[in-house]
């Protein structure tokens, strides 16, 4: 059989397999298991501070307050978490803690949302000016404005109050939740917007039914974070309140007695902290990677 030209171009195209071609599977596998060993190493390293809190929640204070380390507990025991729980203020702060957390985020998400909407949605005069300025705010680290802030919200009569500081946090969120937000609204094809105002929806309705369902998981990464911020600060309560209007944060910095430091308690106070956040992200962490626009395309 005679072959076309075709079939003879491509057989010009093919050559053999150089030595350069294959691959070095030696050298490949050790350096996978060298990859392997530094991120175990690393993960090792990161992982023990958490695992000696743990660690000393559960030891006796005899097994604490030893000079040789041990990396198990003898004797397990429940008293440091009931001191830390039943410590003075532990219970207030820790309602505090979640009635201002809960309020900062929600406050962030409403303003957020609707001005990243804006700026993802409508040309205005001004608009490259307000996200210059969002990335500018997040560059002033906010300790820096910590007193003037203070002696304004003493003249307004919102220090020793949950409210004053909750207003102080949304601040604090604001700027990331609207860049953040923004990404995601813009990542919606405008084509959906268009297709629903021709088939007579109204501008309320492409919000409330195309643009906020899929902006769910945007929302839901947004607040990760913001709940993690609100929930973590404590030098701004610490500054605005006192101890009666703290969150848990500025309970372990007043952990202190005259006679010393109670690690044991601290270490299990330490744990009782954590648990909000680790709670929260599970509740939210499937729809955290959930694509924006999975199912908006009608069959």
């Amino acid at each position: 059989m005679v072959a076309t030209a075709p079939q003879t171009a491509v057989r010009k195209r093919r050559r053999k397999p150089v030595e350069s071609d294959v691959p070095t599977v030696g050298r490949s596998a050790a350096g996978t298991i060298a990859a392997n060993t530094l991120g175990v190493l690393f993960a090792v390293v990161m992982f023990f501070p958490v695992y000696w809190v743990i660690n000393t929640s559960f030891k006796p204070a005899n097994e604490i307050l030893t000079f040789e380390p041990t990396f198990w507990p003898h004797t397990f025991t429940f008293d440091n978490f009931r001191s830390a729980f039943n410590a003075p203020f532990f219970q207030q702060n820790l309602i505090n803690g979640v009635l201002i957390t809960c309020g900062a985020v929600a406050g962030a998400l409403i303003v957020g949302f609707l001005a990243a909407l804006a700026i993802a949605r409508f040309r205005f005069y001004g608009r490259r000016a307000i996200i210059l300025v969002v990335l500018s705010v997040q560059m002033v680290p906010f300790i820096a404005i910590l007193i003037p802030l203070y002696l304004m919200l003493q003249g307004a009569n919102l220090t020793n109050k949950l409210g004053g500081v909750t207003l102080v946090y949304i601040v604090l969120i604001l700027p990331y939740t609207v860049w953040t937000l923004r990404g995601f609204i813009q990542a919606i094809p405008r084509e959906l917007d268009e297709a629903a105002l021709i088939d007579g929806a109204s501008r309320f309705q492409v919000f409330w039914k195309i643009i906020l369902p899929l902006t769910g998981p945007g929302l839901v990464a947004t607040s990760v974070y913001g709940f993690i911020q609100a929930w973590n600060e404590f030098i701004i309560i610490n500054t605005l309140n006192d101890q009666a209007h703290q969150n848990l944060m500025a309970w372990l910095l007043q952990n202190q007695t005259s006679r010393g430091t109670f690690w044991g308690p601290l270490m299990a106070g330490s744990i009782l902290t954590a648990l909000p956040v680790v709670i929260f992200f599970l509740i939210v962490q499937r729809n955290i990677a959930t694509g924006l626009t999975a199912g908006a395309v009608k069959g």
